[in-house]
């Protein structure tokens, strides 16, 4: 097996290393208003559960030469956001949100996607999304980097507020191949969920 000191290779080294290492990894689509009021939306795959009591979840949002991206900008300044599930029906669009574009202009405009009012906070999300997480900012930490420059902002966010499509939940479950969430691989591939299997944890 070969071994490979993580301070001996460049940041887009361990960049791929790790990214190719780490999955499927979960895709959030969040979305964020910035001060001139522009609806801002882009994908994030460094995402995962924080907690379930009270119910938070991580986003970390990596930064360019030191600078602070939209997304991460917004979120600090307004301290609202809100996650979606990215699926197997919208991932096209959302693919489209990735494009690099000024703070003045929006993806949701770009990728054609349709705004949702949210009920909890004042960012809105998007109807295409079966799965929406209205989020209020618990913690905002700037982390990693060189020459006391942050490489990336991991924001906190706990949920306020759940909305989900009715034909995938029942009985306080979520039908995972209704929701036909897709995950982000390597390069530009993604991954659908696969054959599920069963293993009893022990007591």
């Amino acid at each position: 097996m070969r071994a490979i000191d993580p301070n001996t290779i460049s940041e887009r080294d361990n960049y791929k290393f790790l990214i190719g290492s780490i999955i499927p990894r979960p895709i959030a689509f969040v979305t964020s208003l910035s001060e001139e009021g522009v609806l801002n939306g882009a994908p994030f795959s460094y995402f995962n559960i924080v907690s379930s009591q009270p119910p938070m979840v991580s986003v970390s949002i990596q930064r360019s030469n030191g600078k602070q991206k939209d997304t991460a900008r917004n979120i600090v300044n307004k301290k609202e956001f809100v996650i979606h599930i990215v699926d197997d029906q919208n991932v096209g669009q959302i693919n489209q949100t990735a494009a690099s574009l000024s703070p003045t202009e929006s993806e949701i405009e770009l990728a054609s996607l349709t705004p949702m009012e949210s009920r909890r906070i004042n960012v809105p999300g998007i109807k295409e999304a079966k799965i929406r997480l209205e989020c209020v900012l618990e913690h905002a930490l700037e982390l990693g980097g060189k020459n006391a420059q942050p490489g990336c902002d991991f924001l906190i966010g706990r949920v306020v507020q759940y909305h989900i499509e009715e034909e995938i939940y029942e009985d306080g479950r979520i039908d995972p191949r209704g929701l036909g969430a897709v995950s982000r691989l390597a390069g530009n591939d993604y991954a659908k969920i696969g054959e599920n299997f069963t293993k009893e944890r022990p007591k």
